[in-house]
């Protein structure tokens, strides 16, 4: 399947509109990359629903049918996926660079066929993500597990569960180790688990496929082996970071706007943080509404930290909230070292922020200005979108909005409908104007 995306395309807008209406937020992308790998874990037919429609999730079906996995589109949200016709269990290079999460083919495939490997991942270039907690993981459960070549690859002749502490809390060792344990004889209990949202998304699918797993969503995961899994349809969880990147969207350009379609309960800690900077917020049932509509914005001191703490994911759209806030703020990334690569451009549209080792100092600005600046990843890129739609004078200019693509479905054609002026055009045409402009 195609991406559909050129490297050279570029958002272009004007900012000072506030925003206003509802926006419908899609499927987790997160979710569904870890969803798609374990559907595959069965031979019978697994329906997975509310599938975002991005980059990633793109590349990740590329991935598995390179491997013989079948997979039919039932409608733009919704996958037929049936792993009957696996034979390659070697994921190739192309798509790993891709995307980081094709490491969970790891843990799916050696589960089913007591086999798997795949290339050393690549991804955002946000820090280094050691890839030693999943190999401690497999090892742990009995598998002997190589690298060489740029290649991971794990086999056994049994999986036996076990009890495996992981050092630092991973969303990926968890999801790879859960995978696995599924499959393997006897008890797996995980200790210092991963409690994200998608964590508990991926094991609920597991279960609805016959898995036998308790204590997703805290930090002890007891799992007990079974046999096979079989069938099942399943609907992927709400994308809680887009649904904060609209909020922050909306407090940014003091609007007020409805986010539907979320689980409030994944969004406390990024509502709590709009409310210390003067944020008016309205939960419903699965929705939650924003208001910054002639309210000044407040600072306020943000550290990230694994699930239910401020997620790191959700740092970069806080920054720039808080570039905009009457007083001087403080951000703390302990998650990721190269996580505020963002902020040179940020300070190109005006804005006032000192980085010292991992914390950003940020003095607030009474607007940003329009300039042309590049997404270094795709939560940084959202983030310069936000502050273009909030930038009062000038045009603002986002290159590699591929990144962007690569986890908002439809994200410029969602803030239209919001009242913001962008578009989405490729760069050559900007480049052709910019000329003629000189001549």
């Amino acid at each position: 399947m195609g991406t559909g995306m050129k490297k050279m395309d570029q958002y272009r807008m004007r900012g000072g509109r506030p925003l206003y209406g509802s926006v419908e937020i899609s499927g987790a992308k997160n979710a569904a990359l870890a969803i798609l790998a374990a559907a595959v874990m069965t031979d019978d037919v697994v329906v997975v629903d509310n599938v975002p429609d991005v980059r990633d999730v793109r590349v990740m079906i590329g991935a598995l049918e390179d491997i013989g996995a079948r997979i039919r589109k039932l409608d733009k949200h919704k996958l037929e996926i049936c792993g009957a016709g696996i034979t390659g269990l070697s994921v190739d290079y192309e798509y790993i660079k891709k995307i980081r999460a094709s490491y969970y083919l790891l843990g799916a495939l050696l589960g089913k066929y007591r086999k798997a490997e795949v290339a050393l991942p690549g991804g955002c270039a946000i820090g280094s993500r050691p890839i030693d907690l999943h190999i401690k993981g497999f090892k742990a459960l009995g598998a002997e597990v190589d690298i060489g070549y740029g290649l991971i690859s794990a086999s056994c002749e049994h999986l036996l569960g076990n009890h495996i502490y992981l050092d630092k809390v991973s969303v990926g060792a968890t999801i790879n180790i859960l995978m696995a344990a599924s499959l393997a004889k006897g008890k797996t209990i995980i200790e210092n688990a991963a409690k994200e949202p998608h964590v508990v998304d991926v094991a609920n699918l597991l279960n609805s496929m016959g898995a036998n797993i308790r204590g997703a969503g805290t930090d002890v995961i007891r799992i007990v082996g079974v046999e096979r899994l079989h069938g099942t349809e399943y609907s992927v969880i709400p994308d809680q970071i887009e649904a904060g990147t609209f909020m922050f969207a909306a407090a940014a350009t003091h609007g007020d706007v409805l986010v539907k379609n979320v689980i409030p309960k994944h969004l406390e800690a990024t509502t709590a943080k709009l409310l210390e900077a003067g944020c008016e917020i309205v939960e419903y049932d699965d929705a939650v509404r924003v208001v910054a509509k002639g309210r000044q914005l407040h600072p306020t001191q943000v550290t990230t930290l694994p699930y239910p703490g401020f997620p790191t994911d959700m740092q970069p759209q806080m920054t720039v909230l808080l570039g905009l806030a009457q007083g001087t703020s403080t951000v703390t990334e302990s998650i990721w070292e190269n996580r505020f690569k963002y902020v040179d451009e940020l300070r190109r549209m005006g804005a006032d922020i000192k980085v010292e080792s991992n914390i950003a100092i940020i003095c607030g600005v009474p607007t940003y200005t329009g300039a042309r600046v590049s997404a270094p990843d795709l939560r940084a890129g959202a983030a310069l979108v936000i502050a273009g739609l909030a930038a009062k004078d000038g045009e603002t200019i986002v290159d590699d909005v591929y990144y962007i693509q690569r986890g908002y479905e439809e994200f410029d054609e969602k803030l239209r409908r919001l009242g913001a002026e962008i578009e989405l055009c490729s760069s050559e045409r900007t480049n052709k104007r910019l000329m003629k402009k000189v001549s």
